[in-house]
C-alpha cells in the first residue's frame, strides 16, 4: 500500500490539537499517539507537574506542550483558551477528556461529589468549547472542518453495577451534548463526536478491580480484555483525521462488545 496514501488519509501533520486530561490515563495515550501522528499538542491537567512531566516524555516523538488547567471552572476555561490563543491562532482538534469519578451509596451521596463530578464532565465540556471556537472556526472547512472529541463512557450507554451516580449521569449528559454541539456547529466546519470506553485500567478503576478481580469485571465483555491506549488512539485519529471528515454527531462505543450484552 502506498504510505502516503495512508499518511494523508489518517495523518495529522501541521495539525494543532488540545487533550484535557492529557497527563495520564487516556488522555495521555490519546495525546501520545496525535503527536506521533504529526500532530502539535498541548496537554493539559490540573497538577502542573505531572503534565509538563508527560509533556516532556511526549517530546522525544514530536512537539508536545503542557499548559496546566482546572477545567471544572469557568475561570479555568477561560484562562486556558486564552494561553492557546496567545500561542495559536487556529486549533484543528480538541479532546475532552479530563473526568472525575466519585462513588458513594445513594444514601451517603454528598452534594460536593455531584459538583465536582458535573463541573469537571459536563461544565468544563462546554464552556471550553465556548469559550475556544473562535480558533475553531478559523481552523474547519468543508472538505476539513475542525474536530471536537468528547470522551465519555459506556457507562453512560448503560446503568453500572456500582453505585457512581453522578458520571453515569454526567457521561449521558456528554453524550447528548455532542450530539446538540454536532447539529449547532456544523454550519461553522467544525464536527463533534464522542468515544464512549468501556473498562480501562485506569487509576479511577484500580480500587474496583483489586475487590473484584480482573475475570468478574469482564464477565460481559465479548472481547475479554480491558480499553488498551491502542483502542483510544486509533479510534481518535479517525475521527480527527480526513477519515472521519463527514462524522459527526456519533457516539461511538469502544468497549470489545459490552454494549451488545446489555
Amino acid at each position: 500500500m502506498d504510505q502516503s496514501w495512508v499518511q494523508d488519509l489518517f495523518g495529522l501533520r501541521g495539525k494543532v490539537a488540545l487533550v484535557t486530561g492529557g497527563s495520564r490515563g487516556i488522555g495521555r495515550g490519546i495525546a501520545e499517539g496525535l503527536v506521533r501522528a504529526g500532530a502539535k499538542v498541548y496537554i493539559s491537567a490540573r497538577d502542573a507537574q505531572v503534565c509538563q512531566e508527560a509533556a516532556s516524555e511526549m517530546l522525544r516523538w514530536g512537539d508536545c506542550t503542557a499548559l496546566p488547567a482546572h477545567l471544572g471552572t469557568l475561570d479555568g476555561c477561560e484562562e486556558l483558551a486564552r494561553q492557546i490563543a496567545l500561542r495559536e491562532p487556529k486549533i484543528d482538534l480538541i479532546v475532552n477528556n479530563a473526568g472525575a469519578l466519585w462513588s458513594a451509596p445513594l444514601s451517603e451521596y454528598p452534594e460536593e461529589g455531584w459538583d465536582k463530578v458535573f463541573d469537571l464532565n459536563v461544565k468544563g465540556v462546554f464552556f471550553l468549547v465556548r469559550e475556544l471556537l473562535p480558533l475553531l472556526e478559523k481552523a474547519g472547512t468543508p472538505e476539513d472542518p475542525a474536530r471536537i472529541i468528547n470522551v465519555g463512557s459506556i457507562d453512560g450507554l448503560h446503568v453500572p453495577s456500582h453505585p457512581t451516580y453522578a458520571y453515569s449521569a454526567s457521561k449521558a449528559a456528554v453524550h447528548h451534548l455532542t450530539r446538540h454541539l454536532a447539529r449547532d456547529l456544523a454550519a461553522h466546519n467544525i464536527t463533534v463526536n464522542a468515544i464512549a470506553p468501556g473498562m480501562y485500567p485506569s487509576k479511577m478503576l484500580k480500587g474496583t478491580l483489586e475487590t473484584r478481580g480482573a475475570e468478574s469485571m469482564l464477565a460481559r465483555t465479548p472481547i475479554k480484555r480491558f480499553v488498551q491506549d491502542s483502542d483510544m488512539v486509533g479510534t481518535t485519529l479517525y475521527l480527527a483525521s480526513r477519515a472521519g471528515a463527514y462524522v459527526t454527531g456519533v457516539v461511538l462505543p469502544v468497549d470489545g462488545g459490552t454494549a451488545t450484552t446489555l
